[in-house]
C-alpha cells in the first residue's frame, strides 16, 4: 500500500494545508481575538447594570462602558473579517493546488483507469468535492478553535464567581447535544450514500448530454431515458430521506441550546434569596451566559462539516492514491527507434486481451496492424505508447524497456493519433499547436497544408481562429481527424502511431491524406492500425492480429498466400469496394 493510502482524512487535509500553515495560524489568532472582543459588550452590560443597581449615577461611567462595548464589537468585526480573509486566501490557494495535483495525477495513471471511471464522476470530484473542502479549511480551523477556546476561558471565569451557577449555565449543552447526537447517527453512511448518488447523477447527466444526438434520434426524452430518470430520482429520494430522518432532532437541539435562562434564572434566584449568591455576581452570570452559548453552539454545528470530511477527502484521496505508471526521472539514451514486443501479455481486469505477443517493429519503417474488431490491435498500440502497463513480457524501444524511460521523454518520442481524436474548445490554430507549443503560425499552417486541411479551415467563419466547440463539435468527424493528423505531424516525433486515423476521411480526400502522411512520416517509425486494407498494402510489414495473438506477419503479397485470415479480410474488403 502506498504511504498516502495510510493517511487519515484529517492528516491528508493537514497535508493539503501545510504549505500555508503560517496563514492559517494568523487566521486562528485573529479569530480568537475576534471572539474574545465579542464578549466585551457582555462584560460592559453586566458592569453597567451592576453599577446602576448599586446607585452609580455618573453618566461618564456609563459612556465609557458603552464606548468599550462599541469598540469590542468593532474589533470583533475587524478581526473576524481579517481572519476570514486570510483563511480564504490560503484555502483557495490550497484548492487550486489540490486540483493541479489531481490533474497532474491523471496524466500519470494508466489509461484504463480513465476509461473505467465516468468523466462525470471525475468532474464531480475535481470540482464539487474540492469546493467542499473550503468549509473545513477556511472556517472550521479558525472559527472552531476560537469558538471553543474563548468560551472555555469565560467558563473558567464563571467558575471563579460561582461554580454552581457555572454548571447550571452549561446544562442545556448536554441536553441539546443528546438530540444532536441522535441526528448525527449514521451520518457518515447517509452522507456517503447521498454523495455517491450525486456523483452517479452527475456522471449520468454528462452521459445524457454527450449522447443527446442518439437520444433525440430515437425519440427519447429526459423522462423516458430511464438511466437519467432513475439517477435523478435516486439522488432526490436519498436527500429527502436524510432530511426527514434528521429534521426533528435538529429542531429539538436548536431549541434547547439557547434556552440557558430556563436554568440560570430559577436556580440563580434561589441562591440569591438564600444569600449564597450576590446580586452583582448573579447579574454578571446572567449576562455572560447569553454570550457563552452562542459560540459553543457555533462550534458544535461544525461537527456537521467535520463528519463530511472523511467522505470529501476520501473521494479526493481515491484519485491521488491511484497507482501510477512507474517511470524513472532521468532520461535514457535510446540507440534507435525500433520497437520490440517480447512475449507480451495484457488483460483488462480479469479478461485476457493479449497472449504472448512477439513483434519486431523496425526503425524507420511502416508497420501495419490489422485484424478483426476486438483482436487487440489498439491495445498493442496503447502499450507501445505506455498508456497501460503490460501484464507480462516487455516492450522495448531502441533496446530499452519502456518502463525504464521517463514518461516525458517517451511522450516526446511518440505522436499518437487515435481513432476518435479529441479537440479542445479552442481555436483551430491552438488545437494544431498542441503538437508543438512554441510553433509559429507559419509552422501551424504548413502542417495543416501538409495534412490536407488548410483548404477547409480557410472556409470556416474565422479561418484558423475559428473555435472548434466542445470536443470539436462544430466540425465533422473527418475535419476533426485531419486536424488531429496535422497536430501529430507538427509534433515531428520520431515514432508515429495512427490508430485507425483515417476512419472519418471521406473517399475523395483519402488519397490526398495518404500522400500527405506518406511524406510527413518519411524516415520515421510508423505504426498504422487500419480497417481499410487498401491504405496499408504498401507497408514494410503487416502484422495480422487475432484473439490477442499474431496470426501472420509479412508483406501484403506474402500474407495473401500464407495467412488465411488476411486473405479472407482482403477478399471481403475488395468485395465491399466493388459494391460501392
Amino acid at each position: 500500500m502506498h504511504e498516502k493510502q495510510k493517511k487519515s482524512s484529517f492528516s491528508r487535509l493537514a497535508d493539503f494545508a501545510k504549505s500555508h500553515k503560517e496563514k492559517y495560524t494568523a487566521s486562528v489568532i485573529f479569530a480568537i481575538a475576534g471572539v474574545a472582543a465579542g464578549f466585551v459588550p457582555y462584560f460592559a452590560v453586566a458592569r453597567m447594570i451592576v453599577s446602576l443597581t448599586g446607585g452609580n449615577r455618573a453618566f461618564s461611567f456609563y459612556l465609557i462602558w458603552c464606548g468599550a462595548a462599541a469598540l469590542g464589537l468593532a474589533v470583533k468585526v475587524l478581526c473576524m473579517n481579517i481572519s476570514t480573509h486570510i483563511s480564504h486566501k490560503a484555502t483557495f490557494a490550497v484548492m487550486s493546488e489540490v486540483r493541479y495535483r489531481m490533474a497532474s495525477k491523471l496524466t500519470r495513471v494508466p489509461l484504463g483507469y480513465l476509461l473505467d471511471t465516468p468523466s462525470g464522476k471525475l468532474k464531480t470530484t475535481m470540482v464539487e468535492r474540492v469546493d467542499t473542502i473550503e468549509s473545513p479549511l477556511a472556517h472550521i480551523l479558525p472559527e472552531l478553535t476560537a469558538n471553543l477556546l474563548v468560551p472555555l476561558g469565560i467558563i473558567v471565569y464563571l467558575f471563579t464567581l460561582d461554580w454552581r451557577m457555572a454548571l447550571v449555565s452549561l446544562i442545556t449543552l448536554p441536553l441539546g447535544f443528546m438530540a444532536y447526537m441522535a441526528m448525527m447517527k449514521d451520518y457518515v453512511v447517509r452522507y456517503t450514500a447521498v454523495t455517491n448518488a450525486g456523483k452517479h447523477m452527475s456522471a449520468t447527466v454528462v452521459e445524457y448530454i454527450n449522447g443527446i444526438e442518439v437520444i433525440k434520434a430515437f425519440n427519447q426524452s429526459a423522462n423516458s431515458y430511464a438511466k437519467f430518470t432513475d439517477a435523478v430520482q435516486q439522488s432526490t429520494r436519498l436527500m429527502l430521506d436524510w432530511v426527514k430522518a434528521t429534521q426533528v432532532y435538529s429542531a429539538v437541539a436548536q431549541s434547547i441550546w439557547p434556552a440557558v435562562l430556563l436554568g440560570v434564572l430559577p436556580v440563580g434566584c434561589l441562591f440569591y434569596l438564600n444569600g449564597s449568591l450576590s446580586g452583582p455576581d448573579f447579574i454578571t452570570i446572567i449576562i455572560l451566559s447569553f454570550g457563552l452559548v452562542g459560540p459553543l453552539i457555533a462550534a458544535v454545528r461544525f461537527t456537521d462539516d467535520i463528519s463530511k470530511i472523511s467522505t470529501i477527502v476520501g473521494d479526493i484521496g481515491a484519485i491521488l492514491d491511484e497507482p501510477e505508471l512507474e517511470r524513472p526521472t532521468d532520461a535514457k539514451k535510446i540507440a534507435d527507434y525500433g520497437i520490440m514486443l517480447q512475449n507480451v501479455n495484457f488483460a483488462y481486469g480479469d479478461e485476457p486481451v493479449l497472449n504472448g505477443i512477439n513483434l519486431m517493429i523496425p526503425a524507420g519503417g511502416v508497420t501495419a496492424l490489422v485484424g478483426p474488431s476486438g483482436s487487440g490491435k489498439s491495445t498493442i498500440a496503447k502499450l507501445i505508447a505506455s498508456f497501460w502497463e503490460v501484464s507480462g513480457g516487455q516492450v522495448t524501444l531502441g533496446g530499452v524497456n519502456i518502463k525504464d524511460i521517463p514518461t516525458g521523454q517517451l511522450m516526446d518520442t511518440i505522436a499518437y493519433v487515435p481513432q476518435d481524436s479529441y479537440l479542445f474548445n479552442d481555436t483551430v490554430r491552438n488545437n494544431i499547436r498542441m503538437g508543438k507549443q512554441d510553433a509559429t503560425d507559419a509552422e501551424v499552417e504548413a502542417a495543416a497544408k501538409a495534412s490536407g486541411c488548410h483548404e477547409f479551415i480557410m472556409k470556416l467563419e474565422h479561418g484558423y481562429d475559428t473555435v472548434t466547440g466542445g470536443a470539436g463539435g462544430h466540425l465533422s468527424g473527418g475535419e476533426r481527424q485531419r486536424i488531429a493528423i496535422a497536430r501529430a505531424m507538427l509534433k515531428n516525433a520520431p515514432i508515429v502511431i495512427l490508430d485507425e486515423a483515417s476512419t472519418y476521411i471521406d473517399p475523395e480526400n483519402e488519397a490526398v491524406i495518404q500522400e500527405a502522411v506518406a511524406k510527413l512520416v518519411a524516415g520515421k517509425t510508423v505504426i498504422i492500425i487500419a480497417h481499410r486494407l487498401s491504405t496499408i498494402i504498401d507497408s514494410d510489414q503487416i502484422a495480422v492480429v487475432r484473439d490477442g495473438k499474431i496470426a501472420g506477419q509479412g508483406k501484403h503479397e506474402d500474407l495473401l498466400d500464407s495467412c488465411a485470415l488476411y486473405h479472407d479480410m482482403w477478399q471481403a474488403h475488395t468485395s465491399a469496394k466493388d459494391q460501392l
